[in-house]
């Protein structure tokens, strides 16, 4: 799944007319980067959730889109701003989508650009093989977010409490179970359209040793402001 909802007011003016993941970053959407990566990776069903300018998103990759000059994916749209009127955040918008996902899936923003960031079949495999509910990609801290979110325990755990806390890459594993009680309670598809944030049902899993983590060191950027658009935009000599 990509998360592809939100206005992005951070962004405006650029994103009054154009939705965030449809800004350009090397001459390709946002969210192409990570829906390239996904298809490289073998992974070839895709859910997308929509809110602000969707139909604009819809319309420039509709259901297989081109990648590389062949279809690689198929895209289901979870139309959150069509059903409900606006988007549904982070975990409102997963449970929304969970009737179009399998029992384990990955979810990654559509607004971070992560090039170097590969999505394997091996790194699912050791997922499910551990039985946790979450796995986490962390970064080290930008400048925006010095203090982190979550730790980074030596046996691979997620912390809540931490000396040292790396910020949350927005990549992760996660099992449908998760979003279900005790860790959360809207009814699977989420039927009313309810809004609730995803930080505090991982953190309520974590306190049971259910998520784990592991830190990623490639090139990340949440593009979150015009100057950090432009940046990436800028040659390098």
């Amino acid at each position: 799944m990509i998360l592809a909802a939100g206005r992005g007011e951070r962004m405006r003016p650029l994103t009054d007319s154009c939705p965030k993941p449809l800004l350009e970053v090397r001459g390709k959407p946002l969210m192409q980067w990570p829906m390239e990566a996904l298809a490289a990776g073998g992974f070839t069903e895709l859910v997308v959730n929509t809110d602000w300018l969707g139909a604009q998103i819809s319309a420039r990759f509709g259901a297989k889109p081109l990648l590389d000059g062949h279809s690689a994916l198929s895209i289901s749209y979870s139309d959150e701003g069509r059903d409900f009127g606006g988007a549904l955040e982070t975990a409102g918008g997963i449970v929304r989508a969970l009737p179009l996902l399998g029992d384990v899936f990955w979810v990654a923003a559509g607004d971070v650009f992560a090039p170097g960031f590969a999505f394997t079949q091996a790194s699912v495999e050791r997922f499910v093989a551990s039985g946790r509910l979450a796995h986490l990609w962390l970064v080290p801290n930008p400048a925006h977010n010095p203090k982190g979110d979550f730790g980074l325990s030596p046996e691979g755990l997620a912390l809540n409490t931490a000396a040292e806390k790396y910020t949350f890459s927005t990549i992760g594993l996660y099992r449908a179970a998760l979003f279900a009680p005790p860790y959360c309670d809207i009814p699977g598809g989420n039927p009313a359209g309810r809004k609730a944030p995803l930080a505090p049902i991982l953190r309520a899993a974590m306190d049971n040793e259910l998520v784990s983590a592991e830190l990623y060191t490639g090139p990340w950027t949440d593009v979150g402001t015009p100057e950090r658009l432009a940046q990436l935009n800028t040659p390098t000599r």
